[in-house]
């Protein structure tokens, strides 16, 4: 599969079946499941309306960006969310900032399509929508012990800022991109 076979674009409203389907396919995967902060029973027990809400929040406004990569058919085959705080508000970890900065968080790429190119388009998606937002920055987490994911995203640009942080109680690498 390469990167022609797949449109890279932001999420709408009514993809909120097909993405909920692609998170509990991530969770359950063997390596990609440490990358979420859920695990599939407690995605499995939200409400329809609570993907749906999702979905709708990530389709428009300056807070959240989710992109997905389709298919000829359709189906998703991945897809990456950026999390926007504003200055002196806590991000998705709780970290407060002095400017307007971003996280990269629920990346994922079926097993299909991995090495194709498609995480590249997906982070160069939500990239430029941060660009606009006037967003300087992005970081994400990689689990320590998904080593295949921390290499990907340095070959897309992201930079390891060195050390371990903690996140949800277990170690990750940080990795940054400038964005201006």
């Amino acid at each position: 599969m390469g990167t022609s076979d797949v449109v890279v674009r932001r999420v709408r409203e009514d993809d909120w079946s097909r993405l909920r389907g692609l998170r509990l396919e991530a969770l359950r995967d063997p390596v990609a499941h440490l990358a979420f902060l859920e695990d599939v029973d407690e995605a499995l027990a939200r409400p329809d309306g609570f993907w749906h809400e999702r979905t709708r929040s990530a389709s428009a406004g300056r807070s959240v960006c989710q992109v997905v990569a389709v298919d000829a058919g359709g189906e998703p085959v991945g897809t990456v969310t950026a999390l926007v705080a504003e200055p002196g508000e806590p991000d998705y970890l709780g970290d407060v900032g002095p400017e307007r900065r971003a996280a990269v968080v629920g990346v994922y790429v079926r097993p299909s399509h991995r090495g194709a190119g498609v995480l590249a388009r997906l982070l160069a998606a939500v990239e430029e929508w941060l660009v606009d937002a006037d967003v300087p920055r992005v970081r994400l987490h990689v689990h320590e012990q998904n080593e295949r994911a921390r290499r990907a995203y340095l070959r897309c640009g992201y930079t390891d800022v060195g050390g371990l942080v903690e996140v949800s109680g277990t170690p990750h690498h940080e990795l940054v991109r400038e964005l201006s």
